[in-house]
């Protein structure tokens, strides 16, 4: 299994609301009312940018929610396995300095201290290739952040949700 160079971390795909509701849906929702302490993302220091194929974590007062996405339609939701500690190694090529990064990209590190509201997994129902995937929406007082498919990596968007999205509390 590729564990994207980060030691300890095994993703579970799943596709599907259903599935991945019924293997996360409670502890997502147990997450509501819980202040975000710090929000992390791989950065690519040769590049100056997010490295999307990583998973992103936020720890929820020591919850630490991983969200991953790959291909068209998976999604892989981990909890606490991720070592913010210790840098990724990406292993097919040594030319990445990969690092973890708490403060970047700014929409995400602005985030930092706000308690979350509501989690809902968002079904993509646009009529394109998309349509089915999985998004992870979390309401904060600021607006919806939402971890979704960008075609083979992490997607970040925050503001209002997609009206594409068809819409699934959890909790």
């Amino acid at each position: 299994m590729f564990d994207f160079g980060i030691d300890g971390y095994q993703p579970r795909w799943l596709n599907g609301e259903d599935r991945v509701a019924q293997h996360h849906g409670g502890r997502l929702g147990r997450l509501v009312g819980r202040v975000l302490t710090c929000p992390w993302v791989v950065w690519d220091t040769n590049s100056d940018e997010w490295f999307a194929d990583c998973p992103v974590v936020l720890d929820f007062a020591g919850e630490r929610l991983e969200v991953n996405h790959q291909k068209f339609d998976d999604l892989s939701i981990t909890w606490n396995s991720v070592d913010v500690t210790r840098p990724p190694v990406w292993p097919t090529s040594d030319d990445f300095r990969l690092v973890w990064r708490d403060d970047a990209p700014a929409v995400l590190a602005a985030l930092r201290g706000q308690r979350l509201e509501a989690v809902e997994l968002l079904e993509w129902a646009g009529g394109d290739l998309a349509d089915d995937s999985v998004a992870v929406g979390l309401r904060f007082s600021d607006g919806w952040l939402t971890l979704y498919n960008a075609l083979d990596e992490n997607g970040i968007a925050f503001g209002q949700l997609e009206p594409e999205y068809r819409r699934h509390r959890m909790g």
